[in-house]
């Protein structure tokens, strides 16, 4: 089992930045791919972006130029960095990872407003 902690979100202004950080606990040399998702109010879960144990990344189109992710495997570690932020990005982010099913973070409220 894996469980997954997340850290980070808040209010920021349109064009700022934020970080975000998740710790994975458990079968860690498990883990096949960890990422981000975020899902607005009524929406379906959409993917932002992902990092497999061999450093191959996969970003949604609207984020692959303003957010990096970074992954450390040995420790079980992602990290989301979003720069330029904009109102459109405001949602609940959660961390994710894969093996054999899917693990979900309990989600960070990230918002976009001046």
């Amino acid at each position: 089992q894996v469980q997954l902690v997340e850290s980070g979100g808040g209010l920021v202004q349109p064009g700022g930045s934020l970080r975000l950080s998740c710790a994975a606990s458990g079968s860690i040399d498990s883990i096949v791919v960890m990422g981000w998702y975020r899902q607005a109010p009524g929406n379906q879960r959409k993917l932002v972006a992902t990092a497999d144990h061999y450093g191959t990344t996969n970003y949604e189109d609207s984020v692959k130029d303003r957010f990096t992710i970074s992954r450390d495997v040995v420790k079980g570690t992602v990290l989301l960095q979003m720069n330029n932020l904009k109102p459109e990005d405001t949602d609940v982010y959660y961390c994710y990872a894969w093996y054999r099913g899917d693990f979900w973070g309990q989600g960070t409220q990230v918002t976009v407003s001046s």
